[in-house]
């Protein structure tokens, strides 16, 4: 009985050894999905489109496959386990005060991009869950008002895009150029915006939430690259004179 109990147990350290070894592996592999999957979709689809648009502050190639971002994309995969809640629109720009839209006049509103076969995307200035809906940002003006509505909106890796899932909407808003129309109904009024700029931003950046009251902005908001909290996309349209 002695020499069968030891046989025994020795059998399960082996077996949870074996357990624990997968886990580990599973672990990498999921970490260095995280980092070497963005880099390489950035090669793919994004270094060739900006290559051939006017965007202010692009991530340089060097940039995005050196050491230094390499680092910086482990340490925000470590911080993606941390608890951080990035389906929160108020973590996108952590230094930023957020300011909660006190009975806004308009709680609802719809967009549409047709150059993205983006409908009637639903977007909310009372609720900052951006895997429920499009966010306007609190703090911000809201359509048709004259100041910068700013719209924040989840991205993923450009192949898991679908129009209709709003934890992958903006997956393809890199794609937009200068001269693209947003259109935004509010109640049974439509406006159209024109696409002026796209920038990229680090996270504390937060000049992208400012105000200009010369005119009425929409800024429609995403992280990249795709996959990615690393930076934000940011797309600025003003309303089409009528």
């Amino acid at each position: 009985m002695v020499k069968y109990y030891k046989k025994n147990k020795r059998i399960n350290k082996n077996f949870l050894a074996k357990i624990f070894s997968i886990v580990l592996v599973i672990s990498g592999g999921l970490i260095a999905s995280y980092i070497f999957l963005p880099l390489i979709s950035w090669q793919v689809y994004f270094a060739p489109t900006f290559a051939n648009q006017e965007v202010t502050a692009p991530i340089p190639k060097n940039t995005v496959v050196s050491q230094q971002s390499i680092s910086s994309l482990i340490a925000q995969a470590s911080e993606n386990f941390s608890g951080v809640n990035y389906e929160d629109a108020v973590n996108w720009f952590p230094t930023y005060k957020y300011q909660k839209n006190e009975r806004p006049k308009t709680e609802f509103y719809k967009i549409s991009i047709p150059s993205l076969d983006i409908e009637n995307a639903l977007v909310s200035s009372i609720d900052t869950n951006v895997a429920k809906h499009l966010v306007n940002y609190g703090g911000t003006a809201i359509p048709p008002d004259k100041g910068n509505a700013v719209v924040f909106g989840h991205s993923s890796l450009p192949q898991l895009y679908n129009r209709n899932d709003y934890k992958t909407i903006f997956a393809k808003l890199y794609k937009l150029v200068p001269g693209d129309k947003i259109t935004v109904t509010v109640g049974n009024k439509t406006y159209k915006y024109v696409v002026e700029k796209i920038t990229i931003v680090d996270p504390n950046n937060t000049s992208v939430l400012e105000q200009d009251y010369g005119d009425s902005f929409l800024t429609l908001v995403t992280c990249t690259p795709p996959g990615t909290i690393w930076k934000r996309l940011v797309v600025k349209a003003r309303m089409e004179k009528t």
